[in-house]
């Protein structure tokens, strides 16, 4: 069509091949169009590559595109030119792919630089298997060299089957997804929780032993940390229960609650359920997708039944605090795409009370300056005491007024908005607790900051009681260390660093102290060689020296010695270490340092290797280290005789 002419036009120019004139030729022009064409859609569209849902198929159809690539001669990553091709071609129709260019283009040649580091080899294996299951009449291919492939080599299994598929073969999807069950086991764990014998499914239901809970539970938790509830169902062991008596570990559904059930990152509520019979310690609460939610306790005192009228409070203090850092998580995320730029959204959290973690998508490291540019930006908006305000709109409305919505979550026609400040400095889709203002967040220290992955990283950080916490630590810590330094709080660097520069130099002098020691030893050793064979060898135990020195000691006799098979041993941190070295001439006649290594070491229960030249080991039983060392002559005498 009209709309791929560009882009195949492209293709033709960077390949130097026609389009029409070769059937493959062809069909792998418009593969790759087709998919550079996705592959700008989805990265645009906030997907980055993974091995999950969406970003998988991302994953997949760009490697599709690069193997295809590699078929018309493109050897050397092209595909950020496609999808280059496509943003000028569709972006009057859809300006986020202009807005988006940058990022497409660089997660676009990223991961195929990535994927071209592996795709040779790959493609070799992909034929080896080939060839092996032709030859042996097998029309499926190994389902555990398959899983090799994608789980080492990158080699998605659909790119796999498409390759053998051209040679008449398939794959053993049967054994293949028996080999990814491991890995499959993480992402069913993301899609039920289990509580007691009660397991959440993707189905939206709870289901416990077989049976499952109809009950819908209504969330009153926004507006109130206490209700007057009644008791709709009742679980023992995983067991329907019309009654629970003191001890027993429960599952209540009532009918409306307080308790916040764990959903988008943020933890469940705990607290206690009390009726005139009994009082039940709430130690867990979870939602289902279904908006069922079970409240897991222990009975403590007296008993509870089915029907019940029951009182529900919540642990206030620990709902603060994860209020505290759910909004600092709404805080953060803004800072971060106000100080590195609109391609950081979230891809997960996790909402504790005692600190929160924040996974985001951004291309570039994150320096120390940036990091502290964000907490201040944070803080200065929790200084600013900003209201926090909820409300009910439309999905699109929401979306128009700029709200962030999580990526992949799936939202209803109406959604919470919740909104930062006025005019609002944040916007989200959200169903979480908040504070009412920013203030009430009181300070914000990011504790850490890491890469977890291609355009991933991860902030952990903590607020309100938890930052006091981190705060008093670290200074009660810098006011010991300067006690120990005795000298101010903020000398405490520069002192430190002093002292670091003068171990430096203390470290240099003991290790030309060393080196001196073991020139003199050298020569000393010189006179100490003995022959068999007319071989000249030397065997002998030395001062304890550090690997680095104990070479260079082996370089120094090995030029002084001109030829000889020279072994050292040395006690160094009360761990027998060997080295040995032989000199050019002796190795033309078979003897092999690391052969003789290997041999020498055993003695002491050790093992080593290296070239046959120069060869370390190191051994384990101190005590026997001479034994080791007298049996170097007879080690050499039996490569004598054998030559």
């Amino acid at each position: 069509t009209d709309l791929f002419l560009p882009l195949i036009e492209r293709v033709t120019q960077l390949a130097g091949k026609s389009y029409g004139e070769e059937k493959d030729v062809d069909r792998a022009m418009r593969i790759i169009v087709e998919h550079g064409r996705g592959v700008a859609f989805l990265i645009a569209d906030g997907v980055l590559p993974s091995n999950e849902g969406r970003g998988y198929v991302l994953r997949r159809i760009l490697r599709r595109a690069s193997l295809f690539g590699r078929r018309l001669g493109l050897d050397q990553p092209f595909l950020s030119e496609i999808t280059s091709a496509a943003v000028t071609r569709m972006k009057h129709v859809y300006p986020e792919l202009m807005a988006n260019q940058a990022v497409i283009e660089e997660i676009t040649t990223t991961e195929e630089e990535k994927f071209s580091n592996t795709l040779e080899t790959g493609l070799s294996l992909v034929e080896e298997l080939i060839e092996g299951a032709i030859s042996q009449g097998e029309k499926l291919l190994p389902s555990k060299q398959v899983f090799q492939l994608y789980d080492t080599y990158g080699f998605p299994p659909e790119l796999t089957a498409e390759i053998a598929g051209e040679r008449g073969l398939s794959i053993d999807w049967e054994g293949f997804q028996a080999e990814m069950e491991k890995q499959r086991e993480k992402a069913r764990a993301a899609q039920k929780f289990v509580t007691a014998k009660a397991t959440l499914s993707g189905t939206g239901k709870l289901s416990v032993k077989g049976e499952v809970i109809k009950a819908g539970t209504e969330f009153i938790g926004y507006d109130t940390t206490t209700s007057q509830s009644k008791i709709l169902e009742l679980r023992v062991g995983g067991h329907l229960r019309q009654d629970a008596s003191q001890g027993d570990e429960v599952d209540i559904i009532l009918d409306k609650t307080p308790f916040y059930g764990e959903m988008g990152g943020q933890v469940g509520d705990t607290g206690k359920i009390s009726s005139q019979k009994g009082e039940v310690a709430i130690t867990n609460t979870v939602r289902s997708p279904s908006d069922v939610i079970i409240h897991h306790g222990k009975v403590t005192k007296g008993s509870i039944s089915v029907g019940d009228e029951v009182e529900t409070k919540i642990d206030v203090d620990r709902r603060l605090d994860i209020a505290r850092n759910h909004t600092a998580t709404h805080l953060l995320q803004a800072a971060l795409r106000q100080i590195l730029g609109s391609d950081a959204y979230q891809r997960g959290s996790l909402v504790e009370p005692g600190r929160f973690r924040f996974d985001f998508s951004h291309l570039a490291a994150i320096p120390e300056s940036q990091l502290a540019e964000i907490q201040g930006w944070v803080n200065e908006r929790i200084r600013q005491n900003l209201a926090v305000k909820s409300r009910l709109v439309p999905y699109d409305q929401a979306k128009a007024e700029g709200a962030i919505a999580l990526f992949e979550e799936k939202y209803g026609d109406t959604v919470r908005m919740v909104e930062i400040g006025e005019p609002a400095i944040s916007r989200e889709l959200c169903g979480g607790t908040h504070v009412k203002s920013t203030g009430e967040i009181g300070f914000f220290i990011i504790t850490s900051e890491a890469s977890i992955g291609t355009g991933l990283h991860r902030i952990e950080a903590v607020t309100g009681r938890a930052a006091e916490s981190v705060a008093e630590r670290n200074f009660d810590t810098l006011k010991s260390m300067a006690r120990e330094l005795k000298s101010l709080p903020e000398e405490v660097y520069q002192k430190v660093k002093v002292l670091i520069d003068e171990l430096e130099l203390e470290h240099k002098h003991s290790l030309w102290l060393e080196r001196e020691l073991s020139r003199r030893m050298a020569e000393s050793l010189v006179t100490q060689t003995r022959q068999v064979g007319g071989v000249t060898f030397l065997s002998a135990r030395v001062l304890p020296l550090n690997k680095s020195v104990l070479r260079e000691m082996g370089d120094i006799l090995r030029n002084k010695l001109n030829s000889a098979v020279i072994i050292l041993a040395t006690v160094y941190d009360n761990t027998p270490s060997f080295l040995a070295m032989v000199t050019p001439d002796l190795v033309a006649r078979g003897f092999h340092a690391d052969d003789i290594i290997k041999q020498v070491a055993r003695v002491t229960g050790g093992s080593g290797g290296g070239r046959a030249e120069m060869a370390q080991a190191g051994g384990k039983d101190v005590t026997r280290l001479d034994e080791a060392l007298s049996s170097v002559e007879s080690i050499i005498a039996e490569r004598i005789s054998t030559t």
